[in-house]
């Protein structure tokens, strides 16, 4: 015979669930103190909870004790995704890379998201939690957030990486309205001081929504030059990825 849930239970569970929802949508490395604050639960609440589970393997804390992040067991909570490109779109992705000997990668944006649908074999890929934590200093993300009513809603924690990290809202505001205008994201130095990126957005050809972005990554310095001609290839296998993606 199962025992009824008390008074207490129901809210306590609450908690729980809403701790894990604020870890997804943080992203790793969220602390104790952020979740604390972001849901204005008593900090000796949220470290019981969080105790919990990670005892429970829901979450895990990060290496270095910096923070949390989602364990085995909250991967069978969420129905699996899929991101696998079909050939034909990764044949177009494939082509670009012959074009250029910088780093090009393919990112799902779509939904208010971020996720790599195919990152460049031969250069290290963009870390996928931080540009989900903080895409503000990453041009993919920045192609995510100006296409948002209110980038606001996507960002919970503003920091800088480097001296050249745009941080101030009014910054990030214009920053994004630029994006917006050009259909262009760049970024130099904003995340490593030594490496750069710009993206383009790949939008569905029949209601132009949002749907990937397309990114070369390079040295900062060379991303800070004009790089036309970069960026007519970067356009052009956009539209030949729209179809394709949409």
């Amino acid at each position: 015979m199962s025992t009824p849930l008390s008074g207490r239970q129901p809210k306590a569970v609450r908690s729980a669930l809403h701790v894990l929802e604020e870890v997804v949508s943080a992203g790793p490395g969220v602390t104790a103190k952020e979740i604390s604050e972001a849901l204005a639960l008593p900090q000796a609440t949220t470290y019981r909870i969080l105790n919990l589970l990670v005892a429970e393997e829901y979450l895990v804390r990060l290496p270095d004790l910096a923070g949390f992040a989602l364990g085995r067991r909250a991967a069978r909570l969420a129905l699996p995704t899929t991101v696998a490109l079909s050939t034909a779109a990764r044949s177009v992705v494939e082509h670009l890379r012959t074009l250029t000997r910088w780093a090009v990668h393919l990112a799902w944006l779509d939904g208010g998201g971020i996720a790599l649908a195919d990152a460049d074999p031969d250069h290290p890929a963009p870390d996928v939690g931080q540009m989900a934590r903080f895409p503000y200093a990453f041009a993919l993300g920045r192609v995510l957030l100006a296409d948002q009513p209110d980038w606001r809603a996507l960002v919970r924690d503003v920091r800088s990486f480097t001296p050249h990290t745009v941080t101030a809202e009014s910054e990030i505001d214009t920053a994004l309205k630029q994006v917006a205008h050009d259909d262009l994201a760049r970024q130099c130095g904003e995340f490593r001081e030594d490496r750069g990126c710009l993206a383009v957005p790949i939008r569905g050809p029949r209601d132009g929504r949002l749907v990937a972005g397309l990114a070369l990554a390079g040295p900062a310095a060379r991303i800070a030059e004009p790089n036309a001609e970069l960026v007519a290839l970067l356009r052009d296998h956009a539209a030949r990825l729209a179809p394709l993606l949409a």
